[in-house]
C-alpha cells in the first residue's frame, strides 16, 4: 500500500505537472517533475545495466548475507559503480559522462577564472546576481566554492575536462553505500546493514550519482554521518574529527546541506551520547575558518544566492506544486522498496503498542526504541526525512531535488532493511527496474 501511495504521488505529479507546463510554462521542466525530456533509446550501457540488475537481484542478497565483512564493503563498491556507470552509459560515453559537467551552467566552465583561487574566492560573492558583471554559471553560483575548486584541483593535477570530471563524481559517489552500511553497523548491528546493502546497490538514485556532481556532494555528506557513528559508539577521536572536518567541507560544497545537521542529530540520538560533539565542532571549524581567512564570506554568498535564485526559474516555479511533487521526485530517486521499508519506519520508532509503552508519553516511546537495532536505524531514516521536509518547506528547493536531494535520499534507501525477507528479491526488481526505465526512456538534464 505505501509502495501504491508513492505510485500514485508520481502519477500525479506527471499529470498535474505536464497540464500546468503546457498551459502556464512556469514548471521550467520538460518532463514534470524531473528536469528531463522524453527520448526512448538505448545505448551501449543498456546490456551492462541489465546484468549488473540481473545478478544483484540473483545473487546481492545471498553474498550481502555471507560473505565477510572487509569484503563485503569492497564488492558493494564495485558493484554500484558497476551500475551507476553502465546506467550513464545508456545515454553513451559523450552525453552520459564526459559531457555531463561541461554544460554553460557547470563547474567546468569557469576553471580558467581561478588562476589565482585566493582573488577569485575574495571576489566571489561580486559574480552571483545575475545583473553582475560575469556572472558565475547557475551551479557555481548556487553553491559555495569547495564545489568548484574540486574541480579546479582535479584540473591542477592534470585531471581535467569533462571526462575525468564525470569520473571523479561518480567513483566517489559511489562510496556513499559504504558509509551508509558503516553507520547502520554502529549504530544498529552487522546483519541489519547486510540487509540494506543489495538495496544501497540498485538503488534508482544511481541515475543522478552518474550525472550530476551531487553524487560526489552526497559521499562526502554520508562520511561524515558515517564517522559521527563510529565516533559516537567507539569513542574514537579521529573520528570525530573526521566527522567534523567532513562536514564543514559538505556546507561548502552545497548550501542546503548544512540540514545534514539533523541526521547528525539522530546520530548522537541512537547512540545516546553527545561526547563526540566537542571534537566534532573543532573539525567542522577547519574549512569555514580557511574560507574566511581567504576572503569568501559564506553568508553574503547565501543571501545573495537567494535573491538570485528569485531573479531566475525559481521565483516562477509555482510552491503549490513543488512542495508536494518534490516528494515524488524523492520516490524515484529512493524507489519503491524505501517507500515500502519507510512504512515501517513510524513503527520502530515508537516501538509496540503494549500496555508497558502505552503508559509511556511520545518522547518516551522514541527513547526506548533506541534499545532495538531497528530502533536505532529508523531514528537515523527519521533524522533523513526532516531534513527533506525542512528543504522542502523552505521553498528553495523547486524542481531538481532529484538530484539536489542524493545526501538525504541515500539515508531514506536504509529503511529497506526493514523488509521482510521473503519479499527483498521482488523489491529489488521493483528497484532496478524503475531506474532501467528512467535511463532508458529520458535524457535527465543534469
Amino acid at each position: 500500500m505505501a509502495a501504491a501511495a508513492a505510485v500514485a504521488l508520481v502519477a500525479a505529479a506527471v499529470v498535474v505537472g505536464r497540464y500546468v507546463q503546457d498551459h502556464y510554462g512556469t514548471l521550467h521542466v520538460n518532463w514534470a517533475p524531473l528536469y528531463a525530456h522524453w527520448d526512448p533509446h538505448v545505448g551501449p550501457g543498456t546490456p551492462a545495466a541489465i546484468s549488473v540488475a540481473v545478478l544483484v537481484i540473483a545473487y546481492g542478497p545471498l553474498v550481502a548475507e555471507r560473505l565477510r565483512w572487509p569484503l563485503l564493503l569492497p564488492a558493494v563498491w564495485a558493484a554500484s559503480a558497476a551500475w551507476t556507470f553502465s546506467l550513464a552509459l545508456i545515454d553513451g560515453w559523450q552525453r552520459g559522462i564526459a559531457g555531463r559537467l561541461t554544460t554553460s551552467y557547470e563547474y567546468l566552465q569557469v576553471i580558467d577564472r581561478f588562476d589565482d583561487v585566493g582573488a577569485t574566492l575574495r571576489d566571489f560573492t561580486h559574480h552571483i546576481l545575475l545583473q553582475s558583471p560575469d556572472h558565475w554559471p547557475a551551479h557555481v553560483a548556487g553553491h559555495p566554492p569547495a564545489a568548484t575548486l574540486t574541480f579546479v584541483g582535479l584540473d591542477r593535477i592534470g585531471l581535467g575536462g569533462g571526462a575525468w570530471a564525470g569520473v571523479w563524481c561518480i567513483t566517489v559517489g559511489c562510496t556513499a553505500a559504504l558509509a551508509v552500511l558503516v553507520a547502520v553497523r554502529a549504530l544498529a548491528d552487522e546483519r541489519t546493514a547486510r540487509r540494506a546493502a543489495p538495496f544501497l546497490v540498485l538503488a534508482p538514485a544511481a541515475v543522478w550519482v552518474g550525472t550530476s556532481a551531487d553524487g560526489y556532494f552526497a559521499a562526502v555528506a554520508a562520511w561524515s554521518v558515517a564517522l559521527l557513528a563510529v565516533a559516537a559508539t567507539r569513542g574514537s577521536r579521529w573520528a570525530a574529527l573526521g566527522s567534523g572536518l567532513l562536514f564543514g567541507l559538505t556546507c561548502y560544497l552545497s548550501y542546503g546541506l548544512t540540514l545534514m545537521v539533523l541526521v547528525g542529530a539522530a546520530v548522537l540520538l541512537a547512540a545516546r551520547t553527545v561526547r563526540p560533539l566537542p571534537l566534532v565542532v573543532v573539525g567542522a571549524a577547519v574549512v569555514p575558518i580557511a574560507f574566511t581567512l581567504v576572503g569568501f564570506n559564506w553568508w553574503e554568498a547565501y543571501r545573495l544566492l537567494t535573491e538570485r535564485y528569485y531573479q531566475g526559474a525559481g521565483g516562477i516555479r509555482p510552491y503549490w506544486y513543488w512542495v508536494w511533487a518534490n516528494p515524488a521526485c524523492t520516490v524515484l530517486i529512493v524507489g519503491l522498496a524505501t517507500a515500502a521499508g519507510l512504512r515501517r519506519v513510524p513503527g520502530r520508532l515508537l516501538g509496540a503498542s503494549g500496555e508497558q509503552e502505552g503508559r509511556l508519553t511520545l518522547p518516551g516511546r522514541v527513547l526506548r526504541a533506541r534499545a532495538e537495532p531497528e530502533g536505532r536505524l529508523a531514528l537515523v531514516v527519521t533524522g533523513a526525512a526532516l531534513a527533506l521536509l525542512a528543504a522542502d518547506l523552505s521553498g528553495m528547493s523547486k524542481a531538481e531535488t532529484e538530484r539536489i536531494w542524493l545526501p538525504f535520499g541515500v539515508w531514506l534507501i536504509a529503511a529497506t532493511a526493514l523488509l521482510p525477507e521473503r519479499w527483498r528479491r521482488g523489491w529489488l526488481t521493483a528497484q532496478a527496474v524503475l531506474a532501467l526505465l528512467v535511463n532508458h526512456l529520458l535524457v535527465t538534464g543534469w
